[in-house]
């Protein structure tokens, strides 16, 4: 996989952390990879660091929760002061609420506590390599020479590392893989990269889709016929694997292939000879054989629509393929991608960006038809645009299946108000508009009411209706400290001892301290 030192020049990374144990190991962490570190042990500290000199830092690694200014206060202020420094914020729970709040208020990627090393580099080359320039030039060049590499697929979640991992070990084989994984989550792109990774990368890459090929036609397809072997056998046809010889065949969809016609390409695998159909001898052929299935194969063999030893000889190396809702933390980065690379097919030749909010939004949906569904979502909206800006408004139909999803752009809202303050309060009526979609939801009115008195009819202990009213606060504020602290008439300090001393999540309030 591509690391750090490929990149050209090493990059000057800020660390904003309240903690010196994690600022220590993330400064080591990053070091490695050949970066220089810059630390902050505060957001304000943090803020003056990027106002002393915008054009130092070519990625910010933010904590969420911080005492004087949180990482979501620091977002608004970054975007306040007008710089377009990525920022990767950290975040010690991963809720979807809080992967939405963060990428409203425009961050670039976030990673979940406790980060390892890799995900934190990887991140931090993610930001580095997705600068517009770089992500035009490589599109560019995939669409001349049609190859595909490792570095061409986008991998920011820890499930996709791994599936990179396997599939470059697997490139330096002709060992038989499968991979497994849902419709669209981008089976083939590794089965390219693989190729491509392999010393077979210049020689001839076939694809095959099993299930969109007539059942009475499979064999004839794979493995080619002679000249009349059958009615309408007009003229000689090799076959996919003649096709492919000397380099890789992609089946497609194999759990659809006919039974009768598994025997043939068990042969194949095992013996590397083809019988064509309608020829009296077989023929030698030398292909590196990579598999696909959204089905789950030792279920097919269970019910004898699968043989077993052709599946015992093809899941050697099995590699499965997440679904993009498993891998929440890939889709701003595809999101960026595809906006960038369809805009740049345009005649017009404007180049699309995407907004924060729209992000948030993306982020959100589950995304049913996984990469394949993203990908066609972007297209359509960047040739349906109207501005040079992917909004909201381009998404109706994902927007309309999150209902419980507000639409607010959350920036707007602070700068109405907030006059470069970072610790100004939201608008009135932002919070009215909060509380009328929170009853809209169906919230209960008595979700509101702290009780005086517990079962027993007695009066409960003041540290427990404290602890229920601050957990209230941070849900009804959303999150926002300064702002709790405020309303509740404590500093910043008190609160965050508070928390700490009640075992209060600010991710996650409402949950129960473990």
């Amino acid at each position: 996989m591509t690391g750090y030192n490929e990149l050209k020049g090493a990059g000057q990374i800020l660390v904003v952390e309240d903690d010196p144990v994690q600022r220590r190991l993330l400064k080591n962490a990053i070091e490695r990879s050949g970066h220089v570190v810059h630390q902050a042990e505060n957001g304000r500290i943090g803020l003056e660091m990027v106002k002393r000199d915008p054009g130092l830092f070519n990625v910010i690694v933010l904590d969420l929760m911080m005492p004087e200014m949180t990482g979501l206060e620091f977002l608004e202020a970054l975007h306040d002061f007008g710089t377009q420094i990525p920022v990767i914020v950290q975040t010690g729970q991963g809720g979807i609420e809080t992967v939405v709040q963060a990428m409203r208020a425009g961050a670039f990627d976030f990673v979940v506590k406790p980060v390892s090393p890799e995900r934190i580099n990887t991140s931090i080359s993610n930001a580095m390599k997705l600068d517009q320039r770089e992500v035009k030039a490589r599109t560019g060049r995939r669409s001349r020479s049609g190859s595909v590499g490792f570095d061409d697929i986008v991998s920011a979640s820890p499930a996709m590392i791994r599936v990179i991992d396997l599939a470059q070990r697997a490139s330096q084989s002709n060992i038989p893989v499968v991979l497994e994984g849902e419709s669209g989550v981008g089976k083939e792109l590794v089965a390219r990269a693989i190729q491509s990774g392999g010393d077979r990368a210049t020689k001839p890459f076939v694809t095959v889709n099993c299930g969109a090929i007539p059942h009475n036609l499979v064999e004839s397809i794979l493995f080619g016929h002679e000249k009349g072997a059958f009615t309408g056998a007009t003229e000689k046809h090799i076959g996919k694997f003649m096709e492919a010889d000397g380099g890789t065949i992609f089946l497609d969809e194999i759990g659809d292939l006919p039974l009768e016609v598994q025997v043939k390409l068990l042969r194949a695998v095992q013996q590397g000879e083809i019988e064509t159909v309608g020829a009296r001898t077989a023929h030698k052929v030398n292909v590196r054989l990579i598999s696909a299935t959204n089905k789950d194969l030792i279920e097919e063999v269970k019910n004898g629509h699968f043989r077993e030893d052709l599946y015992y000889r093809l899941n050697v190396f099995p590699i499965t393929i997440p679904a993009l809702r498993k891998r929440k933390e890939d889709i701003p980065h595809l999101v960026r991608v595809f906006a960038e690379r369809f805009s740049s097919e345009q005649k017009n030749g404007r180049r699309m960006t995407v907004n924060a909010g729209t992000l948030a939004l993306l982020t959100a949906y589950d995304w049913p038809g996984n990469i394949r569904q993203l990908e066609n979502a972007i297209f359509r909206a960047v040739v349906l645009a109207e501005g040079p800006e992917l909004t909201e408004a381009d998404f109706p139909q994902i927007a309309a299946q999150l209902p419980n999803y507000e639409v607010v752009d959350h920036l707007a809202l602070v700068a109405d108000n907030s006059h470069l303050d970072p610790d100004a309060e939201f608008p009135e009526d932002y919070q009215a508009e909060s509380v009328a979609e929170t009853m809209r939801r169906g919230t209960e009115a008595s979700d509101n009411a702290i009780s005086s008195v517990n079962q027993s009819g007695d009066v409960r202990r003041l540290a427990d209706v404290e602890e229920e009213l601050i957990r209230f606060a941070l849900k009804f504020y959303r999150g926002q400290m300064s702002q709790v602290a405020r309303k509740l008439g404590i500093g910043r300090s008190t609160l965050y001892r508070k928390l700490k001393d009640y075992g209060i999540d600010p991710d996650n309030p409402q949950k129960d301290a473990a």
